[in-house]
């Protein structure tokens, strides 16, 4: 019996969701509860791919038989040190004030596995460049939802567009998915990815 969809999506973000329709991918999603603790001494690159690893590796036992898992996981680097999602509003106005008129590093790690013992990864590695941002409008954007399920409390789709002057990299990968090592790795499993019809 053919599969309804061809692989399952181990993440709850609908960013995530929006750049896999894009692909014409045919999916379904599984929310898993993984650990998320950083590791004592664990290097940001080790962290994000272990944590994509994880989260495919969790929805193995939700799959059906065959089928592909998707997990991935979106970090936030400024000077060395990982900016994960706020845990209140004044904690993201923080991350923002330090994110103003910087660079800063996103990396994002996913991997597809097939079983638990066929499990590949990629890792991108994306440099932003802000603007000086206001004071006065880190503080009106931190009082709505944007910024607070956002690792570095901000969402490049969304209103910080406006501040972002450069970027060098994935935008889909600021985004919380990088497309080109997804549909890779995605291929690789034997996910055929086709035109969405119009």
């Amino acid at each position: 019996m053919k599969l309804e969809t061809d692989f399952l999506l181990v993440s709850g973000s609908p960013r995530r969701r929006e750049l896999l329709t894009m692909l014409g991918a045919r999916f379904s999603v599984y929310n898993a509860d993984v650990d998320e603790t950083r590791l004592p001494s664990e290097a940001p690159e080790a962290y994000v791919l272990r944590l994509a690893r994880a989260k495919a590796l969790a929805g193995l036992s939700q799959a059906a038989a065959g089928q592909p898992t998707l997990g991935a996981d979106t970090i936030v680097l400024l000077d060395g040190n990982i900016l994960g999602k706020p845990a209140s509003p004044v904690d993201a106005r923080t991350m923002l004030a330090q994110l103003s008129g910087r660079d800063h590093e996103v990396l994002s790690g996913v991997a597809v596995a097939q079983d638990e013992q066929r499990v590949e990864s990629r890792l991108d590695r994306t440099r932003v460049s802000f603007g000086v941002i206001p004071q006065t409008w880190i503080d009106a954007y931190c009082t709505g939802p944007e910024p607070m399920d956002k690792a570095g409390a901000y969402a490049i789709q969304g209103q910080a567009a406006q501040w972002v002057r450069r970027i060098e990299g994935s935008y889909s990968s600021v985004m919380g998915l990088p497309l080109f090592e997804t549909a890779e790795l995605l291929r690789d499993a034997g996910v055929r990815l086709a035109v969405a019809a119009p």
